[in-house]
């Protein structure tokens, strides 16, 4: 061992010392050693301290019983190492069966191995020089933790000077350790790697792509990375009452088909401890049931994290034998989640899963207990059907996964139903991709965030791998002469049809469904995807998914794809490189019909896909294996259909799991996404303060102050027949409250301007106890406000199928495609990551020989981020504005050349990134950047007043507008006027100059109405 790896294994006993740990070196305890525990060195349990911990946490169990416990660890039954492990962990934290002779027979009981509930109870120990001879094996690994005389943990440790002592080295010696002293890890449950500067935890079985580093020591911050990662996971994982929870609820085994031990990230780990807590708050009487969110990026392992958290509260004894239910909304996720918690059967024994509506309402109708898998719509009725009181324990826990979807129909539908079957259970999310809008929001549901993990942890932690991406354009022209037949057409097939309407279907197919479906346009994609994953697979083996916009498009590709690669297609299941996954139905085309599977034949396809080394390579899909589904061999994802936010952000995570050297995933876009692909991954990337959060309690408020309002509207008119089980006297209400409405003045349009906010509010609060006795009302206001707006819906319209249909041919036959334009390629540039404006990607650009392209891609990149920026600073937006606007013209009017504007565009988009970055010298946040900027915008005030009075100023405006902000404020003129009052006020105060005043006061204003917008909304 080299002097500085002796340095670093004594740092790591100095931790493990200073956690409550003994020290003993192997030599003194070894056989021949100063003060022997060994019989031999092929004795890798320290007998005697196990004999005397089960007599110490077993007061009550006769020697003969312990002495059964002790030999049944001390001899494992299986040649196999995996199973060995398998059956210690098992007895580890069930307990080992025995039998007691006590009066009146011989009766079966249970010695336990550790004491959970009492650290102290426990002998903790850690040993290095620890020599093991095995099979003519010697071999000393660095260190070993002993919980009660049982190697629990082996560290290896590594020179961080030596070249060759890596990580992968220490994974490589651990992996000798297991095949040469596999009696070592009979009861092994962590391993850890260290150089002294990194550290890395993994299990058993998992390969080096699995162990992860441990980052946190109480899991409320990250820990600085000036402190050692050894330090970090030892004092992290180690702690004793950490370690003992870690190993009871943290470690599982899954069984079926391989042998795989998976543990806990240390997200996952504490994420679950929190869950929990906040659990038992929410499920007390004064509780609100709202648990809270875990909001964990996909791909790092939040099914397991599920798994965690539903083994360690089942068993919390606050809950008394909780019963959990698992909604998902949609089947193949039921399905793969379900299958999740039955791999983990030590954690989560026993899941059941609801068949039908009759059959979920039976199996929730349990006294206590039980693991309850479904989709919210087994929670459906019939017409006219009220949800019958499943239960109303308050010990009932409901799991949402991907909780966002689903959750919101609290005034008619699944959700409702949902409460209406169990008043009294309390919800927790696990989600992805939260949303925050102004009618729904996952938090305002669930409770606030109860842990964050976010795509650019996940990425340094090596949980997932960084998607990069590739925009290769279908570009499709509409020639000239084709539009005027195009126009006549459009109008002609759609006459009789509501403006409205006819303006949603022109936008739905002359723009995306029927040009993105031609048959022209589909056979250079089919061209350019073969060509393109030919590339790609000559680089990297492994899989590919293209996601199509309909079921149409992905039979339609799926044939052309063939046609040019007649080898790849196999009408067997079992067979053929490439297959269709979809949804079907009794209706579905001919053409479809190939394509058409059950859930069986399902299931080969998607074992195929699944497995590295079978030939099936490529998926085409519309909507399924997009969420909750994992093939971390799968690396590219063609995008061929348009999605945005959360969609978006599911469907791209599909590549980016982990798996050996895979380096990265790739997205190719073929619509041009980019635009969508930013703002998902700014609002998915987990930056605080960029999400708009609604307080549930002022969007309550918001909902009672607008019932009010609207209900009002209907004084003097009996509405209660609406709710009656007549049907006749429902219709003959609805239509009377209708006819009520538009018989005030501006009936229709001040009933419309009130729901609108209603409507916001109880998409966000008409669950909670003091609104939910409004939830029939508010569907009778919603019935109305649908019923006012079918009267201006003319008569005699086609059916949408047939619109569809005939807008279809029209624009097929027009469209002319004129190849596939690789955007970056053309340009000459890398496909950039998804943080476009990072300093290679400039770089990138600077050198690239097409000045033209170049040009226009820069400044569609500009011009987005300007009107990013603009909702967040209105001068830094206008400055940037201005800078671009001023150097197009001075390249438009050929005072520069394009090698010039080219650079300028550079340098500005470098100021604009770096632009929010300029608060942190102040103390500034970026709300208070953007009204320092507000008030520094006029004349030399700056100059005058200084940099640190402005920030005063701007540190006050945002305090100060945030409590005067009210619902609708920037259309009420009372409010504005009460608002410019107190900036006046707050600027004669500070003595900005008076001449400047009127300027500042109005920028402020117009940035507060951008600032704030969300403010207003939910005020």
């Amino acid at each position: 061992m080299s002097r500085f790896e002796s340095v670093v294994e004594e740092a790591a006993i100095q931790y493990f010392e200073a956690l409550g740990y003994s020290y003993r070196n192997g030599l003194e305890i070894a056989p021949d050693g100063a003060a022997p525990e060994r019989q031999s060195y092929g004795a890798v349990i320290l007998e005697g301290r196990l004999r005397a911990a089960l007599r110490r946490i077993n007061p009550d169990l006769p020697a003969a019983a312990l002495d059964t416990a002790a030999r049944k660890i001390l001899v494992p039954e299986s040649p196999a190492l995996e199973e060995n492990n398998h059956a210690f962990h098992h007895d580890l934290i069930q307990g080992i069966e025995v039998q007691v002779r006590r009066e009146g027979g011989v009766r079966g009981d249970l010695a336990w191995l550790v004491d959970f509930a009492n650290p102290d109870n426990n002998d903790w120990l850690v040993v290095n020089q620890f020599t093991v001879v095995e099979g003519g094996n010697n071999r000393r690994p660095d260190l070993i933790i002993f919980l009660n005389g049982l190697p629990v943990a082996v560290i290896e440790l590594k020179n961080p000077e030596a070249p060759n002592a890596t990580l992968r080295s220490a994974w490589n010696q651990l992996q000798t350790y297991k095949a040469q002293i596999p009696s070592l890890f009979n009861s092994n449950e962590i391993l850890l790697i260290s150089d002294g500067t990194e550290a890395r935890v993994g299990s058993l079985t998992a390969g080096m792509e699995w162990f992860g580093p441990w980052r946190t020591v109480d899991g409320e911050d990250l820990a600085p990375e000036a402190v050692p990662q050894l330090k970090v996971a030892i004092q992290g994982l180690f702690e004793r009452r950490r370690f003992l929870d870690y190993l009871r609820h943290f470690i599982l085994w899954e069984t079926d088909g391989a042998w795989v031990k998976k543990i806990a990230g240390y997200h996952q780990f504490h994420a679950a401890r929190k869950a929990v807590a906040a659990t038992v708050r929410a499920s007390r009487p004064a509780g609100d049931h709202r648990i809270g969110v875990v909001w964990h990026t996909q791909g790092s392992g939040k099914s397991l994290a599920m798994v965690f958290y539903a083994g360690m509260i089942r068993v919390e004894p606050a809950m008394e034998n909780p019963t959990l239910v698992v909604i998902t909304d949609r089947k193949d996720l039921d399905g793969q989640l379900f299958d999740q918690f039955c791999a983990a059967k030590d954690l989560t024994p026993n899941p059941q899963q609801a068949k039908s509506r009759d059959h979920l309402r039976e199996i929730l109708t349990v006294a206590s207990g039980g693991v309850i898998f479904t989709t919210i719509q087994k929670f459906g009725t019939a017409k006219g059907e009220r949800y019958p009181l499943l239960s109303d324990r308050s010990n009932i826990v409901v799991i949402a996964d991907e909780a966002h979807r689903s959750q919101y129909e609290f005034i008619e539908g699944f959700a409702r139903n949902l409460r209406d079957g169990l008043p009294n259970a309390s919800f927790i999310g696990f989600t992805g991709t939260p949303i925050e809008f102004d009618d729904k929001s996952t938090p305002a549901v669930f409770g606030d965030y109860i842990d964050t993990y976010t795509i650019s942890q996940s990425v340094e932690d090596e949980r997932t791998v960084r998607i990069y991406y590739e925009a290769r354009l279908a570009r499709i022209d509409l020639p000239e002469a084709e539009k005027p037949r195009v126009d006549e057409e459009y109008e002609e097939v759609t006459e009789g049809e509501e403006e409205s309407v006819k303006e949603q279907l022109k936008t739905k197919w002359s723009r995306l469904e029927a040009m993105v479906g031609t048959e022209k346009r589909l056979r250079l994609v089919a061209q350019d995807l073969i060509d393109h994953w030919q590339r790609r697979r000559e680089i990297l083996a492994g899989k590919a998914m293209v996601v199509c916009m309909s079921r149409r498009i992905c039979v339609d590709l799926y044939a052309e794809i063939i046609k040019l690669r007649p080898d790849w297609h196999s009408d067997d299941d079992a067979a053929g490189r490439i297959k269709v996954v979809m949804t079907t139905s009794a209706s579905d085309p001919e053409k479809f019909q190939p394509h058409i599977r059950g859930k069986a034949r399902q299931k080969v396809i998607e074992r195929r896909f699944k497995d590295p080394g079978d030939p099936l390579e490529m998926v085409l899909v519309r909507d399924m294996w997009l969420t909750g589904f994992d093939v971390p061999c799968a690396h590219t994802l063609y995008m061929d259909k348009p999605m945005r936010g959360h969609n978006l952000m599911q469907a791209i995570t599909r590549v980016n799991r982990v798996f050996k050297d895979k380096p990265s995933g790739l997205v190719v876009d073929y619509l041009g996404l980019a635009e969508f692909l930013r703002r998902a991954v700014a609002t998915y990337g987990g930056r605080q303060g960029e999400r708009p959060g609604v307080p549930v309690e002022v969007a309550l408020r918001v909902l009672l102050e607008k019932f009010d309002v609207v209900k009002a509207m209907f004084h003097g008119l009996d509405y209660s027949g609406y709710f009656s089980l007549d049907a006749a006297e429902r219709l003959e209400t609805l239509q009377a409250s209708a006819s009520h409405v538009l018989g005030l003045e501006d009936g229709k349009k001040r009933y419309l301007e009130a729901m609108a906010p209603l409507n916001k509010a109880a998409g966000i609060a008409i669950h909670l106890e003091g609104a939910r006795i409004l939830r029939d009302e508010v569907g009778f206001f919603q019935a109305i406000q649908k019923n006012l707006l079918k009267y201006t819906t003319e008569g005699g319209a086609k059916s949408g199928e047939e619109l569809d249909t005939a807008i279809r041919q029209i624009v097929s036959h027009a469209v002319a495609s004129e190849g596939i334009l690789d955007v970056f390629g053309e340009a000459g540039l890398k496909r950039p990551d998804l943080s476009i404006l990072s300093d290679e990607f400039l770089e990138t650009v600077q050198k690239s020989p097409h000045r033209n392209l170049q040009l226009e891609l820069l400044k569609k990149l500009l011009n987005d981020e300007i009107r990013s920026m603009k909702r967040r600073n209105v001068v830094q937006s206008r400055k940037f504005s201005e800078l671009l606007e001023r150097t197009l013209a001075a390249y438009q009017n050929r005072t520069i050349e394009a090698a010039q504007v080219i650079l300028e565009l550079i340098d500005l988009a470098k100021e604009m990134r770096d632009a929010p970055k300029r608060g942190a010298a102040l103390g500034l946040s970026e709300d208070e950047m953007a009204f320092y900027d507000a008030l520094a915008d006029h004349g030399n005030v700056r100059e005058v007043m200084g940099d640190e009075i402005l920030a005063t100023i701007a540190h006050e405006l945002v305090t100060t507008i945030r409590n005067s902000v009210a619902i609708d404020w920037t259309q009420k003129e009372s409010v504005r006027a009460r608002i410019r009052t107190r900036v006046k006020r707050l600027l004669r105060r500070h003595g900005y100059p008076p001449d400047k005043r009127q300027e500042a006061v109005k920028t402020v204003i117009e940035q507060a109405e951008q600032v704030c917008k969300e403010w207003g909304e939910a005020a």
